[in-house]
């Protein structure tokens, strides 16, 4: 599924006439809104399969688009795609302004301290808010060295093989590391540089942002 976008699941049947109710993973309208091709994935296939959208319209209030698909003609036909998965081709991305970004090229870069060149972890999810938000899970050596050690616990445990008496044993039981993650607003001030090609995100984290790592 590399060569798509994800752009919205249909959620449900739409009135009376064939229109499905499209829950949006895009920030284009016109994606909802403007006739022509797209992809259509159903619940346990692999490959899309295309389809025409003829228009579409906002539902204000609900966050959700009302799109008449090629072919749809009842609710019955509506509400079997309920729970498919919308996309478009990568090729067909609409054009963005300077300092604009697709979310999912964001994933996974690394984030580094512009202050000292350290390398603190990588983008894991970007959070809608008044200024976005870059969540960054910070790699291994920054959640050993903030995480408080751990003494093993020793417990009893129940052991089963196969054709054989249960037997008790003890084995140690230590707590997995927890991942750490810090919140950074996605604002020019303090995310100056996106290199898209080297996957790196330069901050300059203003006083207090990174105390707690």
């Amino acid at each position: 599924m590399s060569e798509w976008i994800e752009i919205g699941t249909i959620v449900a049947a739409q009135g009376l006439y064939g229109e499905v109710r499209v829950y949006p993973d895009s920030d284009f309208p016109e994606r909802f809104i403007e006739p022509g091709k797209r992809w259509l994935l159903f619940p346990n296939k692999t490959e899309p399969e295309a389809i025409e959208f003829l228009g579409g319209r906002y539902i204000p209030g609900k966050g959700l688009y009302a799109v008449e698909v090629a072919g749809v003609e009842d609710r019955d036909a509506a509400e079997a795609l309920r729970g498919c998965k919308l996309f478009v081709q990568k090729g067909s991305r609409p054009y963005l302004e300077p300092d604009e970004f697709y979310v999912q090229d964001l994933f996974g870069m690394e984030v580094f301290n512009q202050l000292t060149g350290e390398m603190l972890g990588k983008v894991s999810d970007i959070i809608p808010a008044g200024n976005d938000l870059l969540e960054v899970e910070l790699n291994q050596t920054e959640a050993i060295k903030a995480a408080e050690p751990e003494v093993p616990e020793i417990v009893s445990v129940q052991v089963e093989h196969k054709d054989s008496r249960r037997k008790k044993r003890k084995t140690p039981r230590v707590k997995p590391l927890q991942t750490k993650k810090v919140l950074i607003p996605f604002v020019k001030e303090i995310v100056p540089i996106v290199d898209l090609e080297k996957g790196r995100i330069e901050i300059v984290p203003p006083s207090g942002l990174l105390d707690e790592i």
